[in-house]
């Protein structure tokens, strides 16, 4: 009998995802450096995604605590207005397009989510928001690749779309060869008049 073994810990992270149409928008102004790069390891566009709080690994029944407290911040809050612009990068390793909108929305919420985080006894790395969305990785051999597409990316600016919902996502990483995969542990739409 060959039984799947369970992991005791999941990496968590909650997090706002762009529409698809957003996404492809987004998608179609990359492909040309996707063709001229394709080193990079990008990341899928489903996966795509605004990290609000990263809690990393946490054992597999912590997640469950959060639910009814986010399932309520959520109802109590409007979608938020934003928009995807340009394009930069960390470290001259991680591209990134950036975010713009409502970011003191964006902000307050940051702060509600975290709030609700600690308060359910969950300790994580608080580091200040920088609204992003994550695109692809360099290889550590290379050093050029994501300053250029940066570069080419300067001049995107996206349509307006409205943050419907927020996830809770666990991530594969570290799980095993291949690419990173997310997956909604929930999602909660905004419904409130906040």
């Amino acid at each position: 009998m060959n039984e799947q073994i369970q992991p005791a810990t999941v990496r968590v992270f909650i997090a706002l995802a762009p529409p698809d149409d957003a996404k492809e928008e987004l998608a179609r102004a990359l492909r040309p450096a996707c063709d001229a790069y394709p080193r990079l390891r990008w990341n899928r566009i489903e996966d795509w995604h605004i990290t609000l709080a990263f809690l990393g690994e946490l054992p597999v029944g912590t997640a469950p605590l959060l639910q009814r407290p986010l399932a309520d911040l959520a109802a109590a809050r409007r979608p938020l207005r934003l928009s995807l612009r340009g394009g930069g990068h960390f470290d001259e390793r991680v591209l990134w397009s950036g975010i713009e909108g409502d970011l003191d929305g964006l902000h307050r919420l940051t702060a509600d989510v975290r709030s609700v985080v600690k308060e359910c006894g969950i300790v994580f790395e608080d580091r200040p928001l920088r609204p992003h969305l994550t695109l692809a990785r360099s290889r550590r051999d290379d050093p050029s690749s994501v300053v250029n597409v940066a570069s080419g990316l300067a001049a995107f600016s996206g349509r307006e779309w409205e943050a419907e919902r927020l996830h809770l996502v666990a991530s594969n990483i570290g799980r095993g060869p291949g690419p990173i995969h997310y997956r909604d542990i929930e999602a909660w739409r905004f419904s409130g008049e906040q």
